[in-house]
Parts: structure tokens; sequence; C-alpha cells
């Protein structure tokens, strides 16, 4: 048995702050703001981060101005991933390069938290599913042919993860040439599955982070990091990656319960005996401070910010415990799995909550059940003028109208029918959700007041 010890990551190249699609890289200063700091600033930005504002957390088009969207959780996922990644950037110490301090770090996982459901379509993971729906649907076959496996498993598949991935590379800002040009490192951080659809299908895993269109791009990516191959195309995770998952954990464990409350699908009371046993011996000293709020809402959220802190602290401990595992690609789980057992039980218990009270509300499923039908016109008329433009080389006059809709996104004579069906994913899956449902009313006849 070989002695030879297994090859691990390196902090130095897993942090690099060259940015993708600039060849010389990008390593100037300026004062109090460094590359990584300039990713948070690009993505947020962006017009694809704007538009989260319009789109479902988990509450479709709700008129509650309490409920969350999919811009304010990214917003809070990204300040818990700047104090995860301060945090564990300060305990980690001269293990960083020279280049690097925690403010950086946290920058980074900040970053990363902001754009994590930037490739999300309207209706959120219904709007997923609804997608991989209508390219399923025997119906619907014809509009798969003459392509090949794995361009007809991308769609079958489709991943906001994927499409997140895409967003930030190719699509916004400038496109094609390097998208967003984020730091190497940042998009590590940000890439929760460094492998294929191929990789999905042969390991039975259930989601992947790259569409065939970007997989040179990923390719560059673990190269430059020095990510570890796991298989053909496939890459274990960037480290940082785990403080992203553990954010967005605690936002949707803590937010969700909060919306829960707001909607009045769950009491406050349930909520708090939740988050008891975190607190453990200080509980009576947590009390009293929640006795100073005047209504449910403030006790809740003074409640939840104590909370917070609490499981920060818990995963930043276990990242350090688990360092070795990481940068050797072998850590199995989430980091959330090697916090203290209070932590972990608090995540799986407000996870179950919600999944039992919050996720079957009747308001809810009527609204996604609803979003298949709108994704569907829409695909259908979308994909319907881009077959016949790029199969025949015109279209109708009707289709040429449709086309016209895209803008740049159109398709172009030499591009492949793949290429320009992911153009329309680009258009479609961009949409807010009320202009994805306004769109596809207007397409079946629908007249505006």
């Amino acid at each position: 048995m070989s002695s030879q010890q297994p090859a691990k990551m390196q902090w130095d190249r897993l942090l690099s702050p060259v940015r993708f699609g600039e060849p010389q890289g990008s390593l100037a200063l300026e004062s109090g703001r460094t590359a990584f700091h300039k990713d948070y600033d690009r993505i947020i930005f962006s017009s694809a981060f704007r538009r989260l504002d319009r789109k479902t957390q988990v509450h479709p088009l709700s008129e509650n101005d309490h409920v969350h969207t999919r811009l304010t959780h990214s917003l809070e996922v990204g300040c818990v991933g700047r104090s995860l990644g301060i945090r564990v950037g300060q305990m980690l110490g001269k293990a960083l390069p020279e280049h690097v301090d925690a403010s950086d770090i946290g920058a980074m996982v900040q970053a990363a938290c902001l754009a994590h459901d930037i490739g999300n379509p309207p209706y959120g993971h219904t709007g997923e599913d609804a997608i991989r729906h209508f390219f399923v649907n025997p119906d619907n076959a014809n509009f798969l042919e003459g392509m090949n496996q794995d361009e007809i498993a991308d769609l079958q598949t489709f991943e906001g993860n994927a499409q997140g991935f895409r967003i930030v590379t190719q699509v916004e800002y400038h496109r094609f040439e390097g998208g967003m040009r984020l730091t190497y490192g940042t998009l590590g951080a940000f890439l929760k599955y460094p492998w294929t659809v191929d990789y999905v299908q042969r390991k039975e895993r259930s989601k992947f982070g790259c569409f065939a269109t970007e997989l040179p791009i990923l390719k560059e990516v673990a190269s430059t990091l020095g990510l570890l191959p796991t298989g053909k195309d496939a890459w274990c995770r960037h480290p940082l990656v785990y403080l992203l998952e553990a954010a967005d954990d605690i936002c949707y464990g803590l937010i969700d319960l909060e919306d829960g409350i707001e909607l009045g699908l769950l009491r406050y009371s349930e909520v708090e005996q939740l988050l008891q046993p975190l607190f453990a011996e200080r509980w009576e000293q947590v009390i009293v401070d929640l006795e100073k709020a005047d209504n449910d809402r403030r006790r809740l959220q003074m409640l939840r910010g104590q909370a917070m802190e609490a499981m920060v602290s818990s995963v930043a401990s276990a990242f350090i415990r688990e360092q070795d595992a990481l940068l050797a690609g072998r850590l199995k789980g989430s980091i959330i799995d090697y916090c203290r057992p209070e932590v972990k039980a608090l995540v799986a218990g407000a996870k179950r909550m919600a999944r039992e009270r919050i996720f079957n509300d009747s308001r809810k499923l009527a609204i996604e059940v609803g979003s298949y039908a709108t994704l569907s016109v829409l695909l259908e008329n979308f994909l319907s003028a881009i077959r016949e433009c790029v199969t025949t080389g015109k279209a109708t006059y009707r289709n040429k109208r449709i086309l016209d809709l895209m803008g740049r996104s159109a398709p172009q004579p030499d591009w492949t029918l793949y290429e320009s069906y992911m153009r329309a994913l680009d258009f479609i899956s961009g949409m807010t959700d009320n202009y994805a449902a306004d769109m596809a009313r207007q397409f079946s006849g629908y007249q505006p007041d």
C-alpha cells in the first residue's frame, strides 16, 4: 500500500484573484477594495440579480410585503455568508496566502451567496421542474429531433445552478466574452456542483452545475483552482462552497419559518420551541431580552439574530476542524452535519416543519400548478419559432415577431438547434414571475384593459 498522502487542494490556488475572461488577469488593488470585493459589486449591480426581486422564494406572487422574495433571500444569505467567511478567514490565519485576508474570504463567500440563485427561472424550483416537464413530455418530442443525447439531457434535466453558472460566465455584462468576468476564486466558491449532467446520470446524483455549453469554462476554472477530478467532466467542490450552503441552510431554516408565521401557517410559539435547544443553559437570559419586544414579529427578529450568531460560530468551528477533509475533497454531506447536535437538529427540524406546514399550503400549490401552463405556453411559442428558423432558414411573420422579442438572444444562421434553445432558455428563465405570466396570457390571446 502506497504511503503517499492523497492530493490536496491548496489555498493559494483556491483563492485566485485572477479574472475569468480577462487574459492578463486583474490584480490591481484600490484603496480598501480588492478583486473579491469587486466581484460582489458586479453581481449586485447586474440586471439578473435585480430581477430576483420579482421571483419566487417560497410563496409565488405573494402580496404580503413581509414575505421574502428571491432577492431578499439572496441578500440575507450573503450577509450570513460574509460572517462565515470572515470568521473562517480569521481562524485560518497564516494558512491564507499573502494576497488574501479574512475580509477577502468574507467578500468571496458573500459574492457567491448573492449569485447562488441567480439562475432560477420564474416560480423558483417549480419553474425548473416545469421546464424539465416540457422537454420530457412525449407530446413535445418533436422539439428534440436532431439533437444528441447530452444536449437532450441538459434540457430534460434543466438545472437552475447550471443556468446560474451560464449567467455569470456568459450572459451578463460581457455577453459570451467572459460574462461578469468574476475571479476564479469566487467562481469556485459559487460552483455548488462542479460537474455535468452526464456525471449526475452515472453517479445517480440529483443536481449538476454546468451545461455542455459551459463545459470548457468549467474545465478552465477547475484547472486554475486545482480542484481534484472525481470522474469524467467532474471535480470535487471548492471548500468555500460548504460555507455558501451553510449560509443558505441557516437562512432557509429560519426565514422560511418567519414567512410561515407572517402567512398564518405557523404559530410563533412553535418556532420558539424549535429554537430553544440552541441556547441551552442561557435560555433564561434570552427570555429576559425577548420580553422587551412589543409583539411576536420583533420577538422573532431578536431570537433569529441570536440563533444566527450561534449557528455561524458552530459552522466556522466545524469548517476548521474538517479542513483537511475539505482540502482533500472527501468531506461527506454538508458542513452542518459536523456542527453541534443542536445546530444540526435545528436545521433538520426547520426544514421538516417548512416542508410539512408551509410548502403544501393550498394557495401556494394552486399558483405552482398554474406555472406549468405558463411556462409551457412560453416554451411552445419560442421553441417553435426557433426550430422553424434554424431548420428551414426562414420564419413566418408570426414567428419572426416572436424571435424579435428575444432581441440579441434570437438565433443566428450559424447556431445549432441546441445553442438556439439555450438562448431561449436564457430569455425565459430570466423572466420574473409576473412578466412570464403576462407574456403567456398575451400569447394566449390576452387583451389588456
